[in-house]
């Protein structure tokens, strides 16, 4: 079932994401060769509690940190721990809080220091990729229009979509109804209303889609050891188009 959110709802989901944004943000500007990723995570927390937050990933599942780091052919869910980042990596943070008993989410994937020009494309078209996706945020429009614009841009540049993960619906769960994946045929799915919130979050890699659990349980690498990029929004669908939760507003 996919829960509509009142205008009310929306707003009280726009300042856990602007929690999440801020800290991303900041979290993109400690990033240098040398710091450790479970540096980045305990940054991360004690963030978000400052905030008056509560990390929403930690304990999740059994998920044992705030912030998932994931690095290089690392997709999602890297567990942060004494790992040192070296000038070259790109690293993904997927982040997310719960604040006044709703959700936000969000993720970015940022390079560290000087990176390769195939790297430099891959963070390019992945972030074009979620904004060719949102463009098809509009209410009245099918949730897989949303799925092709994303995969139309991502396999028109040389890469490949990830199938196994999706994005979700979010709200006063961190994941709701619907699921949205990265790939599909445009004017499929269900209809998008007002009111939906959703978390959209293309995972494209250089090589081929598939992809594979780490002994972890959790990591999920590249099968091929190829280079991957993850970013996330948050947005509302609403009468006058996507409203982006996870952009940095001047009133937060």
């Amino acid at each position: 079932m996919i829960i509509l959110k009142s205008k009310e709802e929306i707003e009280l989901l726009r300042k856990s994401n602007q929690i999440v944004v801020h800290i991303l943000k900041a979290l993109r500007k400690i990033i240098k060769p040398g710091i450790t990723t479970l540096e980045l995570d305990s940054y991360a927390e004690e963030q978000i509690r400052k905030k008056g937050a509560i990390p929403a990933f930690k304990g999740y599942r059994g998920f044992p940190a705030s912030l998932c780091v994931s690095v290089n052919e690392q997709l999602v869910h890297g567990i942060p721990d004494s790992r040192r980042l070296k000038e070259g990596d790109i690293v993904s943070m997927d982040l997310g809080v719960v604040r006044s008993g709703f959700y936000g989410d969000a993720a970015i994937t940022v390079p560290v220091g000087k990176i390769s020009q195939e790297a430099t494309k891959l963070l390019d078209v992945t972030q074009n990729a979620l904004y060719k996706g949102i463009e098809q945020a509009k209410a009245g429009g099918r949730l897989y229009d949303i799925s092709h614009a994303i995969q139309s841009w991502v396999e028109g540049n040389g890469f490949s979509v990830v199938r196994d993960f999706v994005g979700h619906g979010i709200g006063r769960n961190l994941h709701e109804e619907p699921q949205i994946p990265n790939f599909g045929l445009p004017n499929r799915g269900v209809q998008l209303k007002a009111g939906m919130v959703l978390a959209l979050e293309p995972m494209v890699n250089v090589g081929t889609w598939r992809v594979k659990v780490q002994p972890d349980g959790w990591t999920v690498v590249t099968v091929d050891g190829s280079l991957c990029a993850h970013f996330e929004h948050t947005i509302a669908i609403t009468e006058d188009g996507p409203d982006i939760l996870t952009l940095i507003s001047p009133n937060h």
